[in-house]
């Protein structure tokens, strides 16, 4: 392997228009577990940079949306403006004043590869620093058709990449395949980027003919191989659809290692960020957006999604429960069937079983809540907070007002609108007398159907 001290330039290529993905968001922001394309890439770079390694992001014109989510994914990276699109060397040559700097390694990588792990890019950097002026990422797909070939000698050694538009009838029966990363000699990449013609089918400058420009110059050329599952490409939204499939494989598999237990995986789904504890158990048909923190012990029925929330240990929740960001459940809470919560603390031991909305909120241990409560938190333009103590019982059909507080232990009856605080062990009952009329169902049937009858 490389060691931790050799320098390392990556440039990530995200110029692309993404057409095909018909779409006004650029490709590259397109979102596979709830993070985009581009930032699994930076993040990958990050992981496989073995501590000392700078990154630059090539853009398409007038992309400050691009820009924004990189700075956001990788605070420090550069970024440079591809003009003109003349291929992917000439994209590459958009970094030329990083590239001046003369790293060890240079990585080049495409940020519609979003699946590549970062294992793979350390593995790049350690097979060029075994003496390969470039080292080419390969696979073989079972459908070469489209992809550039590796072309080897007798000996297996990389002697060029041919694109599929150039390559002839004996080239294009190769099946070890071009997944356009790569690692360069960074000393002599500048140098070899700059020697790269246009001399092909689509007048551009391929980043492939680096291979070539290399073996010229006396540099040997390498292959490192990989799964095609992890090379994976996105042009369109089909082959978005395959990489999400794909990630969210690696996010169940990783989920159960880690000592979860789902059901049926297939049909839970993960954020690239999920964290799920030993001995959680998820039902089938769950959904973690992001931002989801999970402790051991919780059990998540199913059909219910979650979205920035922290639960912790021993908590239980749903079938059809909807955490939104905000929502943190303390050990032992319970959120049942219908229940949502936003912004909310629920307590230690805290029932909100069902049919609920607790938003902006805070409920303290052992309270319950009863079936159809709801905080009404927001009068058209500001949000107001609601604050139930511990042991409190809120009976069933009672909206709270905010800003109100409910005291500890104290009861509100059903079907109350509580609009004022209630002290501690208080009794809170606000709601019409009810008052009974005998017989009036009886004559009213009988004028109705009198009525009917007429018509």
């Amino acid at each position: 392997m490389t060691s931790t001290k050799a320098r390392c330039l990556a440039i990530v290529l995200a110029a692309g228009e993404g057409k095909r993905m018909r779409s006004p968001l650029p490709k590259v922001l397109h979102k596979i577990a709830g993070r985009s394309m581009l930032a699994h890439v930076l993040d990958a770079v990050k992981q496989g940079g073995q501590g000392d390694i700078d990154i630059a992001v090539v853009v398409g014109p007038d992309r400050a949306d691009v820009a924004a989510e990189i700075l956001r994914a990788a605070p420090g990276a550069e970024i440079f403006v591809q003009s003109d699109r003349l291929g992917t060397a000439h994209a590459v040559l958009a970094a030329r004043p990083a590239l001046a700097r003369l790293y060890d390694d240079v990585l080049v990588l495409f940020a519609d590869t979003p699946l590549v792990r970062g294992e793979t890019l350390a593995r790049l950097r350690g097979k060029r620093a075994e003496g390969a002026g470039v080292v080419a990422l390969g696979f073989a797909p079972e459908d070469p058709h489209g992809y550039g070939r590796l072309l080897t000698d007798a000996l297996g050694a990389l002697v060029a990449i041919r694109e599929h538009k150039d390559a002839d009838l004996q080239e294009l029966e190769v099946g070890l395949c071009n997944a356009g990363l790569m690692a360069l000699d960074g000393a002599r990449a500048l140098e070899w980027l700059e020697a790269i013609s246009n001399d092909n089918a689509q007048k551009e400058y391929y980043l492939p003919d680096a291979v070539e420009v290399a073996r010229k110059a006396g540099a040997p050329a390498a292959i490192l191989l990989a799964e095609a599952d992890e090379v994976m490409g996105v042009n369109d939204k089909a082959q978005l659809a395959l990489a999400e499939a794909e990630i969210q494989r690696r996010l169940r598999r990783a989920a159960m290692l880690g000592g979860a237990t789902l059901i049926a995986p297939e049909t839970v789904f993960f954020s690239h960020d999920t964290v799920l504890a030993a001995d959680v158990l998820v039902e089938p048909h769950v959904v973690f957006g992001p931002g989801v923190k999970v402790a051991e012990g919780v059990v998540i029925h199913s059909f219910s999604h979650l979205e920035g929330a922290e639960l912790a240990k021993g908590v239980t929740i749903g079938p059809y429960a909807r955490l939104r960001p905000g929502a943190r459940l303390a050990e032992g809470a319970r959120v049942g069937n219908f229940v949502e919560i936003k912004q909310a603390d629920i307590g230690p031991g805290a029932k909100v079983n069902h049919l609920t909305y607790i938003g902006d909120a805070s409920v303290g241990a052992r309270a319950n809540i009863g079936a159809g409560t709801i905080t009404c938190n927001y009068d058209g333009f500001l949000k107001y907070r609601t604050i139930i103590g511990e042991d409190a019982f809120i009976g069933s059909n009672s909206a709270l007002v905010a800003p109100v507080e409910i005291g500890r232990g104290a009861f509100v009856g059903s079907g109350s609108v509580v609009t004022k605080n209630v002290e501690a062990d208080a009794l809170a009952v606000s709601r019409a007398r009810q008052s009974d009329l005998p017989g009036w169902a009886a004559a009213f049937r009988k004028k109705m159907a009198a009525l009917k009858a007429a018509r």
